[in-house]
């Protein structure tokens, strides 16, 4: 079996253990931006140590950040933070599995923004992979007769999907310019600036407007310390395929992860899901699909 493989399930396995682990922070008495604190500030630590390990058993050279690696690296890191934020928020406007099922627009939307900024073609098939998934979306955003079409857990969803596009982009922009040295090396690396930049700036941040979050994620670290333990795994495992495969191959494996979250809602949360949002979550999952093995 190719490496990416096993490397694409566990990311995604790791990632639905994560959202599970950050849902939970909620009855903690944690805000959105504190839940999604614990996952960097937890994290960093890790990622840092785990970089020192690969650099001093890799035999090629330290790789040298430059100008063109910080901008990749603080843009998404900016985007993976608000993404982050909006994520948390959602999954308690709505049903676990259907809130994470927005966030896969990421790749329908990162398609039309390539036509739109970039000039670049779509295939018709693509373009009903697109169609298929907005009807998902639809389902997904329908309350029943007579409610709004749009809400605010659509919202959320689509944006955070995607500025997890764009943060996802800007992330392999940054370890590709760290040179051609080994791929694990130049995936923690990029995970262990990335992850120390977010921690500083999210703790500024929350020390000047929720001083008060900022003091209950340590007070609960023996919960909130399990967030940042399986978003930095989560991370690295991503970073880790990516740099291993082609990226279109392993956001298609990567869907698995709504096998995974369905199993979460069911048996974890004790949550059902209607036939409705069973389907658009069907839907997106399929145009999702298409369009990754299409582009």
């Amino acid at each position: 079996m190719m490496l990416w493989i096993p490397v694409t399930v566990a990311a995604a396995l790791v990632q639905t253990l994560r959202f599970m682990l950050q849902k939970q922070l909620k009855a903690a008495g944690l805000s959105s931006s504190g839940a999604a604190f614990s996952r960097f500030v937890f994290g960093a630590p890790l990622a840092i140590l785990i970089s020192g390990f690969a650099l001093s058993l890799s035999d090629a050279p330290a790789p040298r950040p430059g100008g063109g690696f910080w901008s990749f690296a603080l843009v998404g890191g900016l985007a993976q933070i608000v993404a982050t934020h909006l994520t948390v928020g959602l999954l308690v406007l709505r049903n676990f599995a259907v809130g994470i099922a927005f966030t896969k627009t990421e790749t329908l939307q990162v398609a039309a923004l390539s036509v739109l900024l970039l000039g670049e073609s779509i295939l018709p098939a693509g373009w009903l992979a697109i169609g298929i998934g907005l009807a998902g979306v639809l389902f997904l955003s329908l309350r029943g007769k007579g409610g709004p079409l749009l809400s605010r857990a659509t919202a959320h969803g689509v944006l955070a999907g995607g500025l997890f596009g764009l943060s996802a982009i800007c992330y392999r922009g940054a370890a590709l310019e760290l040179g051609d040295g080994p791929a694990f090396v130049r995936a923690i690396v990029t995970l262990a600036c990335v992850t120390s930049s977010q921690t500083l700036a999210m703790g500024l941040w929350m020390r000047l407007f929720e001083p008060g979050q900022l003091t209950r994620v340590f007070a609960t670290w023996r919960r909130t310390i399990w967030v940042g333990v399986t978003g930095m795994l989560g991370s690295l495992f991503w970073f880790f395929a990516f740099a291993l495969q082609n990226a279109a191959y392993v956001r298609a494996l990567g869907q698995i992860e709504m096998v995974f979250t369905l199993l979460v809602s069911f048996f974890v949360f004790r949550e059902r899901l209607s036939l409705r949002e069973g389907l658009g979550i069907g839907l997106i999952c399929a145009s999702v699909l298409m369009l990754v093995l299409l582009l």
